[in-house]
């Protein structure tokens, strides 16, 4: 609990950013350039993203403001885990994207050898900027990365719709039972949506990231958060473990057997994330189970639905309300930099990441991303969008902003493990398909591949 109750959001005093609608930063918190503005050079960074224009696009443009000789070159690596060691050995690499799971693993032994340690006072980085509970330290409180963006679970609201319907936005267990009731009496057929088809990829089907995890992962994580012997277990795949998944798991049962979700309409909508946007801004559907990460790429598939073009409507992303109390606010990194301290311009990738982590730019370039802010701003800057010749910012992850510390979670904080991610993605899946009983699925927990 203890652990816990360090994943707050700290509030910042603060005046209105224009540029990124967050809180203005801490005059220590202010770039100024450390080095020779004339200095010429690439920084090379490499990561699993296939497109990165918020770095190599709007960061690198306003980091020239300072350096106009430097350039970026980012480059997504095939088979990121498996190649990204010898990239750093290769060419040197400057900064490289990371994961919570190369420090404890021994399969990234290599990849760790060669992480900065950027908590080091000498490299002036303000890691201060960002939410305690997002850092991640070895036991020497050493920081070897740092998160650039932010992800979370809930459903996306169609404001718009509620307004019209004359439904409150819900808050709680009973209000959102009193919802659900209130759109299925105006004939709509699943008042909660996600995508609920196997992820296909190679011809291969696994169970999906879409509407029965994000139910069931921050319930199981809630669980964990308060009892230390659970999340050993879990950890550790131990099958008692599966006990602490029956909470998350019933509740997946029940929005189908009451009608809350409805699966075959479900299932129209496809089996990836792009497909979940298509449907959601046809505007007919109340709520959309989905995470940060699906929301991240909403500003782009506006333009996608010819419904939403005819008719836009106002939507946020907002915590699933599945308990008496509300719903929680699993803040968790989805994106983390290291740099390479063996790489060719360490000095000058040092004096980008100096930049980057200021609380200005990290809110600026979640914004970009549409992910939410690593930093202490709140509310969370909104989303960035270019609107013709005008710079718009959409306020979406809001909702989770108002979330109490006391149902806010840091899986990484409270020592979630990857591994344990897997039972509890497919035990929802087979009881949200109707494929498996909650008592299967409890008894199966560790036996998932």
């Amino acid at each position: 609990m203890k652990k816990l109750l360090c994943a707050t959001l700290t509030l910042v005093a603060s005046a209105s950013l224009a540029s990124c609608g967050g809180g203005t930063p801490a005059s220590s918190d202010e770039f100024k350039p450390a080095l020779d503005t004339k200095t010429a050079c690439t920084i090379k960074v490499v990561g699993d993203y296939s497109n990165f224009e918020a770095l190599d696009t709007y960061e690198l443009a306003r980091f020239k403001e300072y350096y106009p000789n430097v350039e970026i070159d980012y480059r997504k690596l095939d088979s990121y885990e498996d190649s990204i060691a010898n990239r750093l050995e290769s060419d040197k690499t400057e900064i490289f994207c990371s994961f919570p799971k190369m420090l404890t693993d021994s399969k990234f032994a290599k990849v760790v050898a060669h992480m900065e340690d950027l908590s080091d006072p000498k490299l002036n980085l303000n890691i201060n900027s960002i939410r305690s509970n997002l850092l991640n330290r070895d036991p020497q409180g050493k920081v070897y990365m740092v998160p650039v963006f932010s992800r979370t679970y809930g459903a996306l609201i169609n404001e718009d719709l509620f307004a019209k319907e004359g439904v409150k936005i819900p808050t709680t267990l009973a209000e959102f039972t009193s919802v659900c009731e209130a759109f299925r009496a105006k004939n709509y057929a699943s008042p909660l949506m996600g995508y609920t088809k196997a992820d296909v990829k190679k011809g291969v089907s696994k169970p999906s990231n879409g509407l029965m995890y994000a139910v069931a992962y921050p319930l199981f994580m809630a669980e964990l958060a308060k009892n230390p012997t659970a999340l050993e277990l879990a950890n550790n795949l131990d099958s008692r473990a599966g006990e602490y998944t029956r909470t998350a798991l019933q509740k997946v049962k029940d929005l189908f057997d009451k009608g809350i979700v409805n699966r075959d309409e479900c299932d129209k909508i496809g089996d990836n994330y792009e497909k979940t946007l298509l449907r959601f801004f046809e505007g007919n559907v109340p709520m959309m189970a989905c995470s940060g990460d699906t929301v991240s790429g909403a500003k782009k598939r506006e333009g996608k639905q010819p419904a939403y073009g005819q008719n836009p409507f106002k939507y946020s992303f907002y915590p699933l309300p599945l308990t008496e109390d509300g719903g929680y606010f699993i803040d968790s990194p989805s994106l983390e930099f290291s740099v390479n301290k063996d790489s060719e311009n360490l000095a000058m990738a040092n004096e980008f990441m100096r930049f980057l982590v200021t609380t200005k730019e990290l809110d600026y370039m979640a914004s970009v991303k549409g992910l939410i802010s690593p930093t202490q701003t709140k509310p969370f800057p909104s989303i960035y969008y270019k609107d013709g010749d005008k710079d718009t910012y959409t306020p979406i992850y809001t909702p989770f902003g108002n979330v109490p510390a006391e149902r806010t979670i840091s899986p990484e904080v409270i020592g979630v493990k990857d591994a344990l991610t897997n039972q509890i993605k497919a035990a929802s899946f087979y009881v949200g398909r109707g494929e498996m009983t909650v008592d299967e699925a409890v008894a199966k927990y560790g036996t998932f591949a």
